[in-house]
This record gives C-alpha cells, structure tokens and sequence, in this order.
C-alpha cells in the first residue's frame, strides 16, 4: 500500500503546477541568491526527497534527461517514483547525467566530476539539485554577478569544499555546472556565472 501511495503522489494540477514551478526556477537562476518557494503542494513524495526537489522533477525531468542520484537518494521507493513520474533515465556516471540529486550535499563527487559542457556547448552540463538541512541558517556567503545588483546574501549549511570547487567552476565560463538548492519547498540558484565567497573572505 505504501508504494501505491508513493507512486500516486504527482501535481494535483499537472499543468498549473508544472508552469508555476517552471517559472521559479528560471526567476532563481535570473536572480540568484534569491529564495524562491516552490507551493505545489506534494506531500507524500517517497524520504528523503523534499517537496521542492521532487516539484523540479516532475517540472523538469523526462525521457530526454539523464538523472544522476546519489547513494543518499538512490532508494527503491525514490527510483520507483521518479521512474513512474519522469521516465529519465537513470546513469551510473555522473559525468553522463543532465541532473543529478544530491540528498547528501557533504558526500557528494567533486563538480568536476559531472558534465561542464563545452565552450561550443555549455548547454551540455550537469544541472545539480542539493539538499540542505535550510536555506535560512548555516554559514553565510556573499554572492555576486549578473542578476545580482552589488551582493546577495544567502545563509545554507554548504561544504566548504564546494565552496572553493564552485570557484573553479565559475572560472570556467562558459562552461560549467550549475547548482539549485533547495531547502522544504524553497529554492535558491547559484548558476555558473555567480561568485560565491565566505562572507569575509575574498
């Protein structure tokens, strides 16, 4: 009965909520370090998936888009889920996958371990959703660059080694990995092109 329930667990308003959660993703990459709350509304997506990654999903993920998962997300019940509601296809490599869920942001490979693209393709890169425990505590960073008007300010509970990796990767452009946090049903987005500091540092 319990995988039955989790696999029912989908958008109430498929159409509705698909364009709603579409539009704030892209509003958190134009603006990044801004929150943004994704309501759509899922409450019996399957641990320990949060309703905002599960939301970016079903808006963003199909047949057509290679999905890492991590150990941490790799569950029978998570795999079941995305399989039934996305079809994406599953890789075993993260250098193959368009996305990747990282439920585990302190364990995850290194960002150059998944696609950066090309400078002909930047498109062709790994787009990845981490988890954290918040969006509203932890460490606190500055951000900067364009969509930013002077610094952002975002406060998470980011590994420090990411910190320093998402500086190589943002040296990197055009190509390049782009993050999506998400935190509950919150989101914030810090793509490429953004420099991300420890506040006081440089």
């Amino acid at each position: 009965m319990t995988g039955t329930v989790e696999l029912s667990a989908g958008f109430a308003d498929k159409v509705t909520s698909a364009q709603a959660t579409f539009r704030a993703v892209m509003q958190a990459m134009a603006r990044p370090g801004k929150l943004q709350r994704l309501d759509a509304e899922l409450h019996d997506v399957p641990a320990p998936l949060m309703p905002a990654t599960a939301a970016i999903a079903l808006t963003l993920f199909d047949h057509d888009t290679p999905l890492w998962l991590d150990a941490a997300a790799k569950t029978p019940a998570v795999t079941r889920w995305l399989r039934f509601h996305t079809s994406a296809p599953l890789v075993e490599a993260p250098e193959a996958a368009a996305f990747a869920l990282i439920a585990e942001p302190h364990r995850m490979p290194a960002l150059d371990r998944f696609a950066l693209g090309s400078n002909d393709y930047p498109d062709r890169s790994t787009t990845l959703v981490l988890q954290l425990e918040s969006l509203e505590e932890g460490a606190e960073f500055e951000l900067s660059g364009p969509g930013i008007r002077g610094m952002a300010a975002l406060r998470a509970p980011l590994p420090e080694s990411l910190v320093s990796q998402h500086e190589a990767n943002h040296a990197l452009f055009p190509r390049g990995a782009d993050l999506i946090l998400v935190g509950g049903d919150t989101i914030v987005a810090i793509p490429r092109t953004t420099r991300l500091v420890a506040k006081g540092g440089n």
